[in-house]
Order: structure tokens, then sequence, then C-alpha cells
């Protein structure tokens, strides 16, 4: 009997990986499982979504095994990614969904992020569309928001990375190998954040990207406007301006050879402050005599969306105004938390093999 035929009959013959990746967790993710089909002799292909034309994509021979990997933001897939998933064409191939998700270290546990609905609602569409799923991994990789948390330590992102590279390699091994995997798919509780996750789809991936501006440290490289993956980033007023396409993927932010950019901490709390103690005050004073036959929750809770993105968004382009004013530019960069040391770490995935 042909050992190398028999080997070569029980894994697949060629894989593909379609990624999004801001600062590079999930590119090494691809990189990492291209590298085990290389050793395998499997032809793999590694398709970032953001460089291709997402919506001329025709199903792989039925023989391939297809990989969904992208980062998890706001409890989901973030919409570039579900946007693609959802006008994926019909097929009958095997699939395997990953994320990389928020990793954090205490003492040598690594702590693990959370999946949300990432999982379950691509794996819904996917199986509407003929696929098979075949297996599931949440790899939790160093987490980059320093939005949202202080940034990570060289020791904690060394060793998560190994970590995970190590779990990845052995994952890739069974997949190809046609071993199912669903360990990922049972924690039901991250079905708890499907509130959050939507909440997040509908208005709060606009509100974080009308949270990061530009200091007067901007020497407008334009660097963040051109590597911007979702398009997201543009110049207005000879100064970076985010619009409402940005993704929150911290790319940029990471990436920026001057470090000035920021989150605006600051203005962002005012901005919601403002919002709810005065303009939804002032809106349904002015507007309840219209809006009283309104009793349905969800009709209110999109009314009241729809007027939070329109405010933060004139909120924003004020903001973004007034930047050109030396003090309150400083005002602006001093109530970031980004701007210090102890915070705001930029982050960028170590380079892999």
């Amino acid at each position: 009997m042909d050992l190398s035929k028999t080997i070569s009959q029980k894994t697949f013959q060629k894989i593909i990986i379609y990624y999004f990746s801001g600062t590079g967790n999930s590119r090494n993710v691809a990189l990492w499982m291209a590298g085990v089909a290389k050793e395998n002799s499997i032809k793999s292909h590694i398709v970032n979504i953001a460089h291709i034309d997402r919506k001329s994509v025709v199903t792989p021979e039925p023989d391939t095994l297809i990989i969904f990997l992208s980062p998890v933001h706001g409890f989901n897939y973030p919409p570039i990614m579900v946007n693609f998933i959802t006008h994926f064409p019909k097929g009958k191939n095997k699939v395997v969904l990953m994320n990389t998700r928020a990793g954090m270290l205490i003492g040598k546990f690594i702590t693990p992020g959370l999946s949300g609905i990432a999982f379950y609602l691509s794996a819904l569409v996917l199986l509407l569309k003929g696929f098979s799923i075949q297996a599931i991994l949440a790899v939790d990789m160093p987490s980059n928001w320093i939005s949202i948390h202080p940034g990570l330590n060289d020791r904690t992102i060394k060793f998560l990375h190994e970590k995970n590279k190590d779990r990845v390699e052995k994952f890739t091994h069974k997949v190809i190998r046609h071993k199912r995997y669903f360990k990922h798919f049972v924690e039901v509780y991250d079905i708890l954040f499907a509130p959050i996750a939507l909440a997040y789809y509908v208005s709060g991936r606009f509100f974080l990207a009308k949270t990061y501006f530009a200091s007067a440290d901007c020497d407008n490289c334009g660097l963040c406007i051109k590597t911007c993956p979702v398009k997201g980033v543009k110049m207005v007023e000879n100064r970076p301006f985010w619009t409402f396409n940005c993704e929150s993927c911290m790319k940029c932010m990471s990436n920026c050879p001057k470090k000035a950019i920021e989150t605006g901490h600051g203005f962002s709390i005012a901005g919601v402050h403002i919002f709810f103690s005065v303009i939804l005050v002032l809106f349904y004073n002015y507007f309840n005599i219209y809006f009283s036959w309104i009793e349905n929750a969800m009709l209110i809770t999109i009314a009241e969306s729809v007027l939070f993105i329109a405010f933060i968004g004139i909120w924003y382009r004020l903001v973004h105004s007034l930047l050109r004013f030396k003090v309150l530019e400083r005002l602006t960069v001093y109530t970031s938390l980004t701007k210090y040391k102890w915070w705001g770490k930029r982050y960028k995935a170590l380079m892999t093999m």
C-alpha cells in the first residue's frame, strides 16, 4: 500500500482562508494555518477580504476547505465580515469558523474573550447556503482595543502569541484531516451578549468610529488614510477625519509613526452627557405630542439610535473643527487616556513565520 497516497486521501487537497485583520492577530493565525498546510503538502490560499472585490467571489471547488477568520467587534464579527459571509455564494464545501478575541493574562492563565453571536449567526447563514460546518475555534490573541483598556505589556503579548501559535497549529492538523471540533460553539453564555451585539451593530460601532482624532503631532503623512482596510479615514480641513465606515480595528492608531492618533475619551463622554441630558430631553419635550402614540420599545430604540448617531456625527464634526485651536486641541489630548504611557501602549501583532 502506498502510505503517502493513503495520507493524502485523508486530508483536504486545498484550503482557502478568508480573513480580516486590523493589527495583525487574524493575519498571524492565517499564516500559522497556511504553514501547517504547507508541511502537509496541501495548497493554501490566504485572502484578505479588505483587498478584494467582495461582491464577485466565486464558490471554491467542492473539495476545498473554506475558513472564515476575523476578530470579534462588539460580540460579533465586524460588519465587513458579516456582510462578506452574507453575500458569499452558495456551495457544498466544509467550513471552519474562527475568530480572534480579546485575550488577557493573569499569571500564566489566559483569560478567554467573548465570541458573542459571531459563530451562531455566521453558522446559520452558511448552513442556509448549503455549507457544512466542520469546526469552530476562538483564539484568545492579545487585545488591541486600547480605547477601552490599557495596552498589554510585551511579556503578555509574547506569551499569548506563543501559546496560541501552538494551539492553532494543533487545531489545523485536525481540521485538514476532516476532524470535527465544536468546543467553542457550546459556550452558550455567549448568547447572553446578543442584545449588546445588536446594539453595537445598530449604533455602538458608529459611536466608536467618532472617538478617534489626530493630535497636533500629526504630520499629515496620510498613512492612516492609505492603509485603512475599510476606507474609513479621509482628510478634512487638513487633518485626518474618521467616518462612519470606520470598523475600530485599531490599525491606524497602532501604525501611526508619530503616535498622533488618540481616542478622545474626554470629548466622547462630554458628547454622550450632552445627548442624554440635553438633546434627548429637549427632543421628547418638544415632540412628545407627536410621538405619544409610540409605545413599542423597538420603535423607540430605533428612533433614539437614529437621533444619537446624527448627534454624534454633528458633535464630532464640531470637535474636529475646533481642534485647530491650540488650547482646545491640548484639552482634548490630555483628556484622552491613550495619551498616557501607562494606558496607551500601541499594539502590533508580532511578526510570524
